[in-house]
């Protein structure tokens, strides 16, 4: 397993409860990638504890909405980790920000291997939440990982739906072939730049006239409500989004 180098202070995006103890914790996934989360528990507790392992939303950290999950969940009495995926934040994995469905998958199970040795844990008791584009991932997982006997899905869109259809159904046939004939235009250009690490994140400045949730977007990710410098949506990596409603974000 691969040694990371995490911060030891508290860098949350939110405040610290007095509730629950707080601790850096590491595991590994079956593709060899080492993953790092933040453990949660109660302070006081008996017996052994129901279980509960956060990521998301696509593209975040786990100082951000996953951790805030995890440590509320926490206070109700679980005990929680909110961890990284492979490639993202604190974790392991080249290239930076990237994405993969199989792996990520796995990082939702590899969460649950660290979760069912833990002395304190019911491995009988152990559920998983998946923050927007990570509740696809935890409804993967699920359908197969039978150590999982509860699942939560916090979104606010059907991810898959919204790459092929856009927004609000807003993208017919021919701007899907627009749009992947940008992407494939860009592995292009990526190829020849000899880079694989894509610009992305949240748009800063928004312009005006883009739709009300991208700057629902900004008002998290670039305010001081919800940056954090290990972030891929608050700084320069994969957007929320990956589709060409940022690509083409109106101007006027």
């Amino acid at each position: 397993m691969q040694e990371l180098k995490l911060t030891t202070e508290w860098d949350k995006t939110f405040p610290k409860s007095e509730k629950v103890n707080h601790r850096k914790v590491t595991f590994h996934n079956h593709y060899g990638f080492t993953l790092a989360a933040d453990l949660y528990e109660p302070k006081d507790y008996e017996g052994k504890l129901a279980a509960l392992a956060v990521c998301g939303p696509f593209g975040a950290c786990k100082e951000q909405a996953a951790g805030l999950y995890a440590q509320e969940m926490a206070n109700r009495g679980f005990l929680t980790i909110a961890f990284d995926p492979s490639f993202m934040g604190e974790s392991s994995g080249e290239p930076r920000n990237m994405t993969s469905v199989d792996i990520n998958t796995e990082d939702f199970s590899a969460a649950v291997d660290f979760l069912s040795v833990q002395e304190n844990v019911d491995p009988e008791k152990i559920g998983i939440i998946g923050i927007c584009g990570w509740g696809g991932m935890a409804l993967n997982v699920a359908s197969m990982d039978t150590r999982i006997k509860a699942t939560v899905t916090s979104t606010m869109y059907n991810m898959s739906r919204v790459s092929a259809n856009d927004y609000f159904d807003t993208m017919d046939e021919d701007g899907r072939y627009e749009m992947l004939q940008h992407l494939n235009a860009q592995r292009t250009e990526d190829y020849r730049n000899g880079t694989t690490n894509y610009p992305g994140g949240v748009a800063d400045p928004m312009p005006e006239a883009a739709p009300w949730y991208f700057h629902d977007y900004h008002d998290y990710y670039k305010t001081e409500r919800g940056y954090h410098p290990r972030s891929a949506n608050s700084n320069e990596g994969r957007a929320e989004t990956g589709n060409l409603s940022f690509i083409n974000l109106p101007t006027a």
